[in-house]
Parts: structure tokens; C-alpha cells; sequence
């Protein structure tokens, strides 16, 4: 069975126009997801090493990856930021 790496995958279901709809309205928390994920992997740390780094749990980082983290606090970015060397920046536009 072929693979499908995740940016194919999300532009093929961007197609649909209600997956979009739904997809745009989480534009924010999937931008988190997916920086917090390219920083962790950067830093080569798993979410386990992460997390206990951060003083968190495994399934925490989980959740912030998954962009679903609802109620995210500003202190738990700034303690998973720290481990990763960089700093939250919070906007409204």
C-alpha cells in the first residue's frame, strides 16, 4: 500500500468544501501544531523527552500537536517554548 505524506493528504481534503470550512476555522491552533512540531523534531527530541523537559505530560504535548489543545495557557507555551529555545508571540490582528 502507497503512503501518503501529510501535505498531499491535506490538500486533498481541502477539496471538500466542508472539511475546508472546518479546517480554516482552526487555521490558528494547526499553525501551533505544526511549529511546535517542526521545532521539537529540529531539537530531536521526542514528545516523551518534551514533555519531561517541560515538566508536563507525554499526552499534553500530544494534544498540543494535534491542534485540538483547547484552554492552552500562555505559561505552558512559555515552559514547552524554553526547552526549545524560543519564546511565544501572541498577536491580534
Amino acid at each position: 500500500m502507497k503512503t501518503k505524506n501529510f501535505d498531499d493528504l491535506l490538500a486533498e481534503n481541502l477539496k471538500d468544501k466542508e472539511f475546508k470550512k472546518e479546517y480554516d476555522a482552526l487555521e490558528e491552533e494547526f499553525e501551533v501544531a505544526r511549529e511546535i512540531i517542526h521545532l521539537r523534531l529540529n531539537a530531536g527530541l521526542t514528545q516523551k523527552e518534551l514533555a519531561r523537559q517541560a515538566h508536563t505530560s507525554q499526552a499534553a504535548i500530544s494534544r498540543l500537536e494535534s491542534g485540538n489543545y483547547r484552554n492552552v495557557s500562555l505559561a505552558f507555551l512559555r515552559r514547552v517554548g524554553a526547552v526549545l529555545g524560543v519564546k511565544p508571540r501572541v498577536s491580534f490582528q
